[in-house]
């Protein structure tokens, strides 16, 4: 299966029309292309509420059919497109950063962001760690920050997943980012791909905004470590390659039971490394 990763360029907070426009412009390319699944960035929808003065101007309700009506001009019979946004949940009045899957007309499901990454981040975390499936593809999506974590893809990996979509925002302040950051980056989707045989898949922004400015970190990374392709840093651009959609019969290290004390010192490592309770955030420095 073709696949693509969309490097964005950064726009102003709450320009969705401008998103969608670039987007729409992107899905018809891959359906010219033969791309059957499209990843765009993290809060590719509005930006991201923590660099908002007021984070709720920018949110998008699911349930109340409004993140539907701005996907309508991305609908496409060939082509699923995996948006980043900000969703407000109205019963709990509880902001998200998420990403949907959007599918000839309708949202597939909602992944939420489950380790927010900025301290005192506005958004709260998710919980699940569902899996999707697109034109034969499982797959999983974790978004930016969650990369760091071996968890939710590993999770992910054991429910099916046969490819991690990464929607990214590394839009930062000029002392946080810069081009390390896509090397960084490309390091991690490499571990991830290699420690669970999947596929990685990543959609970055880029360019620069007021304080903000992103390299663009872009690529796409098969089950091997191998870098199929990658975006060219500070330019817009549609990163495609070919992936399979078959989960490896036999995933790289997954057999570790074979040595049961081994285990057991992990699962003691684990056990011991202090906990955060329940309902905290879980955020950490970018």
């Amino acid at each position: 299966m073709k696949v693509a990763a969309y490097q964005a360029p950064l726009t102003g907070l709450g320009d969705v029309g401008t998103a969608v426009s670039l987007i729409r412009q992107q899905v018809e390319r891959c359906e010219a292309l033969g791309v059957q699944v499209l990843c765009c960035p993290e809060g590719v929808l509005g930006g991201l509420a923590d660099y908002a003065d007021e984070p709720r101007a920018i949110a998008i309700d699911m349930k109340g059919g409004q993140l539907r009506e701005l996907l309508k001009p991305l609908s496409n019979r060939t082509v699923a497109t995996i948006i980043g946004f900000t969703e407000i949940d109205q019963g709990s009045d509880r902001l998200y950063n998420s990403a949907a899957v959007w599918q000839d007309g309708s949202i597939v499901g909602v992944y939420r962001k489950v380790y927010p990454a900025i301290n005192r981040s506005v958004y709260d975390h998710g919980e699940e760690l569902p899996v999707f499936t697109v034109a034969g593809l499982t797959f999983g999506i974790v978004i930016c920050n969650d990369s760091n974590y071996l968890e939710p893809a590993r999770v992910m990996a054991h429910k099916g997943a046969a490819a991690i979509f990464i929607p990214t925002n590394n839009g930062l302040p000029a002392s946080k980012g810069g081009p390390e950051l896509v090397r960084l980056a490309r390091a991690i989707d490499i571990a991830r791909a290699v420690e669970n045989s999947v596929s990685v898949v990543r959609a970055d922004v880029v360019g620069c905004m007021a304080e903000l400015e992103c390299h663009g970190s872009s690529g796409i990374v098969d089950p091997d470590g191998n870098v199929l392709q990658e975006a060219a840093v500070m330019e817009e651009a549609l990163v495609v390659a070919e992936i399979d959609i078959a989960p490896r019969a036999k995933r790289r290290g997954w057999d570790s039971h074979r040595n049961p004390r081994v285990i057991s010192q992990y699962l003691r490592t684990i056990h011991s490394t202090e906990l955060l309770e329940p309902d905290a955030k879980t955020a950490t420095e970018t």
